[in-house]
């Protein structure tokens, strides 16, 4: 059930409605009708062989987190985590990496819904338990953490710590209206961001792979920048709906995006882009395989090994093994130039960041390295004719051809109002220091910005075609 579909916003209504009516009667049942609604999503989504894989895995963490609880002894609680944490990392490889490890020779040929997002969120659970940081008080809360269906698809990963305390705050099941305009605003926010912004930039970015040989070097460039932009407005798209929706219900997600693409390193990148991943690869691999406390080339090795497990679990290839390397590699690369980089103006290190992310997501997109060397040779010898029309083809078909009947004197110009609007309010929108997701939070309603709300979601509506999806579901 996509989230920009008329689907997911009736199936939303409803369990909202449900769970809420309910939830001011008994906490109890408030619960158990949304465990019911994740459960349909899940199902809706994924199917009957999605649910039987995630509960098992979670009857598998049940099991084992209790167990730790109740053993003193350390070396049972060290076994039934290290029995819990092969089960989930077997699964995950059994579903996703069969095809790449084999060689291609066998695939199981399908994967569950949300397996990436719903391992790392396990794991997460397994190591705090063990560390001491958190004890399950009730069992049944498990449900809701594995299947929360705004995160189940696609994230945010969800601390533990953070997310079973509020099932028990006097919040969960009641908002206040705050809470409900503020949902109402992600929403909105994320809607927009992926219909009328993820979803065109994606039109040039697939137009663009299509004809690789084509390509000139202004079309190649707006194909790079377009995945960089694309990318960003399709995920942080996604967050922004699942914490509005999260908020609906009483629950407050945890950040993923703040505004990653002003970043002056790719150190900082990181601690801007997909924040939850970042955290959960430090807290789980980085510190536990000594982080920086063993000397400087341990540092580097360790560095390099979390953004190898970074690019292996985005996907089963050698463009994001590689995609992974580079980024482990420029922290690497910026933590040798020190202090020297430092002393360089703000806007030449944040333009040989910007550069260096945008190159570096071309292997993430990229088929196969071999189609990724092609992109890149095109963007830095392809000759400087202007993009061809054809990269354009499908770009807001609909509104342009409105607009050529209303004003027939703007069609020469077409091409040109198109790419100025979209790149320069693309541009404009990932450059503002406050992210749509921190504006949430301090949102309070106004004239002028519900009217606006409520024109470009209206529009985004109406823009809904069912075919799209997020390109983290991949994932």
């Amino acid at each position: 059930m996509s989230f920009q579909s008329l689907s997911f916003l009736a199936f939303l209504a409803v369990s909202a409605a449900v769970c809420l009516t309910l939830g001011r009667r008994s906490g109890r049942a408030g619960a158990a009708a949304l465990g019911l609604a994740c459960l349909v999503f899940t199902v809706a989504g994924g199917g009957l062989r999605t649910l039987a894989v995630l509960g098992a895995g979670t009857l598998i963490s049940r099991q084992a987190v209790l167990g730790m609880q109740r053993q003193r002894e350390n070396r049972c609680r060290k076994g039934l985590l290290a029995g819990a944490v092969a089960y989930h990392i077997l699964v995950l490889l059994a579903f996703k990496y069969t095809g790449f490890l084999t060689g291609g020779r066998w695939s199981i040929g399908w994967a569950p819904l949300g397996l990436s997002f719903f391992t790392f969120e396990q794991l997460w659970l397994l190591k705090e338990t063990y560390t001491g940081r958190f004890h399950l008080e009730r069992p049944e809360e498990l449900l809701l953490y594995g299947f929360f269906f705004p995160t189940v698809t696609s994230g945010p990963i969800l601390r533990p710590g953070a997310f079973f305390p509020q099932l028990t705050d006097g919040k969960f099941l009641r908002p206040d209206w705050e809470d409900a305009a503020a949902g109402l605003y992600g929403i909105c926010c994320g809607t927009v961001k992926k219909v009328l912004l993820a979803d065109p930039f994606g039109v040039i970015v697939d137009n663009g792979w299509e004809r690789l040989e084509d390509l000139t070097a202004p079309g190649a460039w707006l194909v790079i920048l377009g995945y960089t932009l694309q990318l960003y407005f399709d995920f942080s798209g996604y967050c922004d709906i699942a914490a509005g929706s999260a908020r609906l219900l009483g629950l407050r997600l945890p950040r993923n995006f703040n505004a990653p693409y002003r970043s002056l390193s790719v150190g900082e990148f990181w601690k801007r882009w997909h924040m939850t991943l970042t955290t959960f690869l430090r807290e789980c691999l980085y510190f536990p395989l000594g982080g920086s406390r063993r000397g400087g080339w341990r540092t580097y090795r360790n560095i390099l090994v979390i953004f190898l497990v970074s690019g292996f679990w985005h996907g089963a290839g050698w463009t994001f093994l590689l995609w992974g390397a580079l980024h482990g590699l420029g922290q690497i690369g910026e933590r040798l130039w020190g202090g020297g980089r430092e002393r360089l103006p703000r806007s030449v290190r944040w333009l040989m960041t910007f550069l260096f992310v945008n190159l570096a997501w071309v292997f993430f997109r990229a088929p196969s390295l071999s189609q990724a060397g092609q992109l890149l040779a095109a963007a830095f010898s392809g000759g400087l004719a202007k993009p061809p029309d054809w990269l354009l083809k499908g770009l807001f078909a609909k509104e342009s051809g409105a607009l050529e009947l209303l004003w027939p004197a703007l069609e020469p110009w077409m091409n040109i109002l198109r790419l100025t609007l979209l790149y320069g309010v693309g541009m404009a929108v990932v450059l503002v220091p406050r992210c749509a997701a921190e504006q949430m939070e301090q949102f309070r309603p106004r004239a002028w910005q519900s009217l606006g709300l409520a024109v470009l979601g209206t529009w985004a509506i109406l823009s809904f075609t069912g075919i799209t999806t997020f390109i983290y579901s991949n994932f």
